[in-house]
Formats: C-alpha cells, sequence, structure tokens
C-alpha cells in the first residue's frame, strides 16, 4: 500500500488559495512596474554596440524611436541609464546594473518563446479527428489527402463512430476536431455547418418497392422492418424525427453498426434501408440499387463540424475545418 507523503506546513486548499492570490497580485503589479522586453532589448543593444544609433539600426527602428524609447524606458524606472555624447553611448551606473537584469529577463523570454513553439510544433505533427460514418466513408478521404499536401508532417488518426460517440470523443479531448450527421450538438461544443446531405430509401431491383410508379406512403415506410443503422447515429436520429409523425419511431428489421453493412445487406437483398445519398451514389449509378421516392418526408440533414466550446480549432484542424467548405475530389 502507498502511503501519502506527510502535508508540510502551508500545504492545504486555503494555503494554495492564498499563493495563488498572492501570484496574481504579483504578476498585476509587475505588469505596471516591469519595462517591455523591446526596451530591454535597446539597452543591451546600446551596452553591447555602444552607440543608440547603431543598437536602433541593429533592432531595425529608427534614431528617433530609439531615442524615444530609451526616453520612455528612463522614465518608467527612474533613473538614467545612458550618457549620450557625439562620441557614442555610454551607460551611467544604474545603466549598467540595469542592463544586467535585463539580460536575464531576454534570456529568460527567449526560453519563453523557445517552448511556446515547441508546443505549437508538437500540436501540429498531430490531428485527431473523430467523424461519423457517412463522413469518415465518403468525405474525409478526400480532405485530409488535400491537408497531407499542407501538413505533409503531421501524422493524422482517425475514429469513426456514431454521432452520439463522436460529441463524447470530441468533449472529453480525445479528438482535436469531429464530424457529425446528428440533429443535436450538445451545449459544451461549438459548430459550424459544412455542407448538406440527404437520406433515401433505397431497395435491391428484385424488392416490390423498385416497381412502384407512385411515391410510397411514409406511414408504410414507419410500418415497415428496415435495414437500420444503430441509435444513436445521426442517420437514425434523422429518420426517426421524420418519421414520428407517420407512426412513429423506424422499426428495425437488422441494425448495423456501420453503412456499409447496411449497404451490403440492401444489395443483398435482405430489406429496404435508409442511407446518405452519399452512401449510396455508386451502387445507384450501377443499378444495384433502386431509390424509392416517399411521399411527404423530409429526410434532408446538415453536416456539421464540432469542438470544443470556446476554442476554435488551431493548426492542422484549422486547416481542416477550412478545406471542408470546398468540393472534396472524387476517384
Amino acid at each position: 500500500m502507498t502511503r501519502s507523503p506527510l502535508p508540510l506546513p502551508g500545504d492545504s486548499p486555503a494555503a494554495g488559495r492564498d499563493a495563488a492570490d498572492s501570484a496574481g497580485r504579483v504578476a498585476g503589479g509587475l505588469a505596471g512596474r516591469v519595462p517591455d522586453l523591446g526596451g530591454m532589448e535597446l539597452l543591451v543593444a546600446v551596452a553591447r554596440l555602444g552607440s543608440l544609433g547603431r543598437a536602433a539600426r541593429e533592432l531595425g527602428i529608427s534614431q528617433p524611436a530609439a531615442s524615444g524609447r530609451m526616453r520612455a524606458l528612463e522614465r518608467q524606472l527612474g533613473v538614467a541609464l545612458v550618457r549620450r555624447s557625439p562620441g557614442g553611448s555610454r551607460l551611467t551606473e544604474s545603466g549598467a546594473l540595469v542592463t544586467e537584469w535585463a539580460r536575464k529577463v531576454l534570456e529568460a523570454a527567449a526560453d519563453f518563446d523557445a517552448g511556446a513553439r515547441a508546443l505549437r510544433g508538437r500540436r501540429d505533427s498531430r490531428l485527431r479527428v473523430a467523424a461519423s460514418m457517412t463522413v469518415a466513408e465518403y468525405l474525409l478521404p478526400g480532405w485530409l489527402t488535400a491537408l497531407h499536401v499542407r501538413h505533409p508532417g503531421t501524422a493524422v488518426s482517425l475514429a469513426a463512430g456514431n454521432s452520439v460517440l463522436v460529441a463524447r470523443q470530441v468533449a472529453a479531448g480525445e479528438a482535436d476536431l469531429g464530424f457529425v450527421e446528428g440533429l443535436d450538438v450538445p451545449a459544451d461544443l461549438d459548430a459550424a455547418v459544412i455542407g448538406h446531405d440527404r437520406l433515401l430509401v433505397v431497395v435491391a431491383p428484385g424488392h416490390p418497392w423498385a416497381a412502384r410508379r407512385r411515391p410510397l406512403p411514409a406511414a408504410e415506410l414507419a410500418a415497415t422492418p428496415l435495414l437500420l443503422r444503430e441509435k444513436g447515429s445521426g442517420t437514425r436520429q434523422v429518420l426517426d424525427a421524420g418519421l414520428a409523425a407517420h407512426g412513429g419511431d423506424a422499426v428495425a428489421l437488422l441494425e448495423l453498426a456501420s453503412t456499409t453493412a447496411v449497404k451490403t445487406a440492401a444489395v443483398g437483398g435482405a430489406g429496404p434501408a435508409v442511407l446518405s445519398e452519399l452512401a449510396v451514389a455508386d451502387e445507384l449509378s450501377a443499378h444495384r440499387l433502386v431509390a424509392v421516392p416517399v411521399a411527404g418526408l423530409d429526410l434532408r440533414r446538415e453536416l456539421r463540424a464540432v469542438w470544443p466550446a470556446g476554442h476554435l480549432p488551431a493548426g492542422p484542424a484549422r486547416d481542416l475545418l477550412g478545406l471542408t467548405r470546398r468540393p472534396a475530389p472524387r476517384d
């Protein structure tokens, strides 16, 4: 059994809060008293080059701007830092002391910048995507191919699942960007519509519905056992919502966890299926499936990208989101 270390003096929630409050007060006060990095960088350059003019040229600013920056630094600190003469600029005793402090601050700032760039590089070296089945199978391959051209060094992982599962993964921080087909977006996610889709009722050519001359009544569809995606999928949500006014939720003949499985069963003649027009375009063109019009039933839906609320996608995730606004290349 592992023992917790003995608490040290001050190791308590109250002490932790006091320390955080103290750090906040110090940081707030420092913001008004510590010079900005530009002023300290100028002072260090003057100490090294012996001339305000040469320091200005090295930093890419005009000499009047450098003079103004130095005067502002001296006013802020309340001491003279540089003595100017026709032969150049020399540090005062106070200026030499401040310069040593400034060097340490600039070194720390450089370390901070390097660390921040490393974090950005780590973020930009991988992208975790979660997507509903239709988007994952029929849209994302083209988008990810285009993304690879922009970010060839980025490792992309894709988790495909139903819309409810995708939303949970994004909210839990397990994916940087998600794509869903459902009707609703959870409150802890932000979303953008990236496209539109339509569900179709499809049957094998030998099914009696394939020869119908009139649209199928929605009530008959509601009463007929169908090949369906599982509960929680965007396809199932949209279908159940559409059938709510015509007898209730869809009746499952077979409930399958992937679009491909439902489509394969429909092509094999197992029964009618309801699938995205994106998923069945090739089968309709090859006459392996037949679309059955349904009277009075709107099965259009929006496709959305989702990400944690209040945190805009960045790096490759931002670029992938931008690519979704363009037509995906087709094979």
